[in-house]
């Protein structure tokens, strides 16, 4: 036994409202054959529209079945409806239902996007369509430059552009002159000639006058049907039964996602305030995170290059127990020979014997207390001093207790007009000639001007006392600081008997600068995370504008088969793109802060790397789909038939 195309069995729409329940549909049955030109007609309020949408999967019955092509559609899913709308209907809308910031050739091309048609064919089809239908010229044009029949013509190819077995028509000439409802009229007929299933809904009895076959509704009844009891005569051109393959279902997918980023990028340009604002929070957020974690980062390696460069594994011996030890004083085991012994270690880079004491320095009239250090010649190694001019004193001036000093910059200035090299200057009661000047240095001098001598004269000549304060140690780069600390012990242990000394391991520095960096990054991060989370909400709070501004759009959509999924991705890519796009900025906007400390000079030290900048450009993509879950499905659960007639 054959069955209609379209089966309608004691078919009854109610909804609900403040006053009650309304009956729309009342009991309706109809059996529609494929290739049927037919006319819905009735007055305003008779339930004409109601059967259409039910016709078209646009809405469910309240009692009684439909079944399209032998399938039931009442215990259907919202997808699989979606399906049907895509693969057997195509509908014509008095108000067109066009989106304006598409072209005609992409507005008849949307439904094909949804069927999982590439690129290139639906857009050589949609052209086709649209040239059959006279708009060969309009390709282009968007609606606002259409005029209503143009217009209505690119409704009707739309329709057509997956098939449109079943064409539906709401109210075609509602909206047009005469001369352009005629128009319309013969384009429906002339797809009903190609065997394509026609059924429109008027109230004029003009249109209905067109049509093979009037059904006559009144107070949600049928009260006349011409075509009752027989079946149409005519070619029949009977509704595909396709099924998307999972490739296609796929191709459809990635097709939606460049179709929903290209309309989220337009819809973004023309709103740009708005879409500037919506970004801010996100923008801020990702470059206080980007800037942070730069600052941050730049702190490190300063401080690192700073120690580096007094030896990046320097250890420093004292007598006692540890710094304030009252004891130390009367410690007089450290010795040089302990520094001699230690250099001869394999793992020792380098070692220097220390002793200080503040001296009067005396040069011409000027005068300055300086702090006089006592080290060997391979200070500089030990400590990465850097020579600005002249040269450091040598180990053979070292042994002959050479009157030889080199002064740091804040010595130079303090004591000398010009260059200082090669003049004298009274330490105490001895005259050194000043033989290099060296820069500042962290851990050397401090603020107070500094003269380097040669150990063995600063202990014979100017401080009179053999016993060192401290022994510094430069390990060889490849060696644990710990281990050698560990080995340094034992060494001078050995050596002296009892554990008289203390090791500092300047390490503990580096150690504590990054502690101290980090704790200070991660509390100014997560005060830029709560910014990400306030610029968050705003994404949400704009998304959510933008579906109740869409809602007809959306309605569109889902009328030529998009599925719930379909426009939950939509608005999920459209907030993403937003936040990504305002974690560019952001990203840009740090970028260019660092670029500005650069070139004036502030001295503030920016290091930028990858791992941060796409963690925020993830963070801020990340928010985007958080925050932009609940409007995108929102709009995903509006019912197709109150989207369409939202204003």
């Amino acid at each position: 036994m054959t069955h209609a195309l379209l089966e309608l069995h004691g078919v009854s729409r109610a909804y609900r409202t403040a006053a009650g329940e309304v009956v729309v549909l009342k009991d309706v049955s109809l059996l529609i054959d494929a290739g049927e030109f037919i006319a819905i007609i009735g007055p305003s309020g008779s339930g004409k529209s109601t059967l259409m949408n039910i016709l078209g999967c646009l809405d469910r019955p309240t009692q009684g079945s439909y079944c399209v092509d032998g399938a039931a559609t009442e215990q259907m899913s919202p997808d699989e409806l979606a399906r049907l709308r895509r693969e057997h209907f195509g509908f014509i809308f008095q108000r067109y239902n066009l989106m304006e910031n598409l072209s005609a050739t992409e507005n008849v091309a949307l439904p094909a996007i949804y069927a999982g048609v590439d690129a290139s064919t639906r857009t050589a089809r949609a052209r086709v369509l649209l040239e059959t239908l006279g708009l060969g010229e309009r390709t282009g044009n968007r609606p606002s430059q259409l005029s209503g029949g143009q217009q209505q013509r690119v409704s009707i190819a739309r329709a057509l552009m997956n098939g449109g077995a079943i064409v539906l028509a709401d109210e075609p000439t509602g909206a047009l002159d005469h001369a352009s409802g005629q128009q319309v009229m013969a384009e429906l007929k002339r797809l009903h000639a190609q065997g394509h299933t026609v059924i429109l809904v008027t109230h004029d009895a003009s249109v209905a006058a067109h049509a093979a076959r009037v059904i006559e509704i009144a107070d949600g009844r049928v009260v006349a049907d011409s075509g009752a009891g027989g079946r149409a005569a005519v070619q029949a051109r009977s509704a595909p039964k396709r099924g998307q393959s999972s490739r296609a279902e796929r191709r459809a997918r990635l097709d939606g996602v460049r179709e929903v980023a290209h309309m989220a990028v337009r819809s973004m340009l023309a709103h740009r305030l708005r879409t500037l604002l919506t970004m801010l929070g996100i923008i801020i957020g990702v470059a206080a995170v980007v800037t942070v974690v730069a600052l941050g980062k730049g702190a490190q390696a300063q401080v690192e290059s700073q120690i580096n460069e007094l030896g990046a594994s320097t250890l420093e011996i004292f007598p006692g127990t540890d710094f304030g030890d009252p004891r130390s004083a009367e410690i007089e085991t450290l010795v040089v020979a302990d520094a001699d012994h230690l250099a001869a270690l394999s793992y020792v880079d380098s070692v220097s014997p220390s002793l200080s004491g503040s001296v009067a320095a005396l040069q011409g009239s000027r005068r300055a207390n300086t702090q006089v250090m006592g080290v060997g010649a391979d200070l500089p190694r030990v400590r990465g001093l850097r020579l600005k001019a002249g040269r450091f004193f040598t180990d053979a001036e070292v042994d002959a207790h050479r009157a030889v000093g080199v002064v740091d910059q804040k010595a130079a200035a303090a004591l000398f007009s010009g260059s200082p090299i090669g003049s004298t200057v009274l330490l105490g009661g001895m005259p050194v000639e000043v033989i290099g000047v060296v820069g500042a240095s962290a851990f050397a001098g401090g603020a107070t001007p500094t003269v380097y001598v040669p150990y063995t004269s600063a202990s014979s000549r100017l401080l009179g006392s053999q016993r060192l304060e401290s022994i510094i140690v430069r390990v060889r780069d490849n060696v644990s600081t710990t281990a050698a600390e560990a080995s340094l012990a034992a060494e001078l242990q050995l050596r002296h008997g009892r554990r008289d000394f203390f090791i500092y391991n300047a390490d503990q520095i580096r150690k504590a600068v990054m502690k101290s960096s980090q704790t200070m990054a991660a509390l100014v991060s997560a005060i830029a995370a709560v910014a990400l989370i306030v610029g968050g909400v705003g994404v949400m709070n704009i998304m959510l504008v933008s579906v109740k501004e869409r809602v007809r759009e959306i309605g569109v959509r889902l009328a030529v088969g998009a599925r719930q999924g379909d426009i939950l991705r939509q608005f999920l890519i459209e907030a993403v793109l937003i936040c990504l796009f305002g974690g560019v900025l952001g990203v840009l906007l740090a970028f260019s802060a660092g670029a500005l400390s650069s070139l004036l000079s502030l001295g503030v030290p920016f290091l930028f790397t990858a791992e941060p900048v796409l963690a925020a450009l993830a963070c801020s993509s990340a928010i985007g789909l958080g925050f932009g879950y609940f409007p995108a499905r929102s709009a995903a659960q509006l019912d197709p038939i109150q989207a369409l007639a939202a204003e």
